[in-house]
């Protein structure tokens, strides 16, 4: 599924208006937390940290308007510790806002 960028694009043109460094800077930064949280999604064995982290991650993608990130987080609150299936999306998810270009 395609990611909608209007509301990540949105907000780090909102948080760094023109500036094409820092808006990178952003994308880096949110890129690097998100896949913390994956990783930390990857190693969870049981119903809290699963639970939790994927709170995290929802936090996070709320903060920046990624909305599909948003609803992943919200899968995986749902599912079991270590769902391959949800891990896959959001892996997919967040690879997708690493390499996509703000088209503001």
């Amino acid at each position: 599924m395609s990611m909608d960028y209007g509301s990540f694009d949105t907000a780090l043109k909102a948080a760094a208006g023109e500036n094409d460094d820092l808006i990178a800077e952003l994308r880096a930064s949110f890129v690097e937390s998100a896949k913390w949280q994956l990783s930390l999604l990857t190693r969870s064995r049981c119903d809290a940290n699963w639970q939790y982290t994927s709170w995290r991650l929802k936090g996070l993608a709320a903060s920046f308007g990624a909305t599909r990130l948003m609803v992943l987080a919200d899968e995986a609150v749902d599912g079991a510790p270590g769902d391959p299936v949800v891990l896959r999306k959001i892996v997919a998810a967040i690879s997708e806002i690493e390499t996509h270009e703000i088209l503001l």
